[in-house]
């Protein structure tokens, strides 16, 4: 768990290189992971919360067969459903349009879904890191 400031993604990336360490995935796997957490963490907190906040934020990750990663991400800013909208225009390049965060997820994750259970909003990833 870590509150939802923008400092604690300095937490995050830690507990994300302790986990690629002892699952042994490569640099090339962790960046794309750690790629991945940054943009849902940095989301949260911009966009969701408006700013730092002691609102907590829960990840968890596992290692799966065939090179797989399960991402559990969950917050309580307000409901949004990144799937819900239409696509992205994915002709245009990432840096440059906004949604750039659900293109990124779709482009790096097997499987996804979200559900806002509880007061939490809980996104559920696949990564493919090989």
């Amino acid at each position: 768990m870590f509150p939802a400031k923008i400092a604690q993604l300095h937490e995050l990336r830690a507990f994300l290189e302790t986990f690629c360490a002892e699952a042994g995935i490569d640099r090339e796997g962790c960046l794309r992971l750690n790629l991945v957490l940054e943009e849902l963490f940095t989301n949260t907190v911009r966009h969701g919360h408006r700013g730092d906040s002691d609102a907590p934020i829960w990840v968890s990750l596992g290692a799966q067969e065939g090179g797989q990663v399960a991402v559990s991400y969950e917050d309580t800013a307000p409901p949004f459903n990144p799937y819900a909208r239409s696509s992205p225009d994915t002709t245009q390049e990432i840096g440059k349009l906004g949604g750039r965060g659900v293109l990124l997820l779709q482009r790096l994750s097997a499987t996804r879904d979200y559900a806002y259970l509880y007061g939490r909003n809980r996104i559920r990833l696949a990564l493919t890191l090989d």
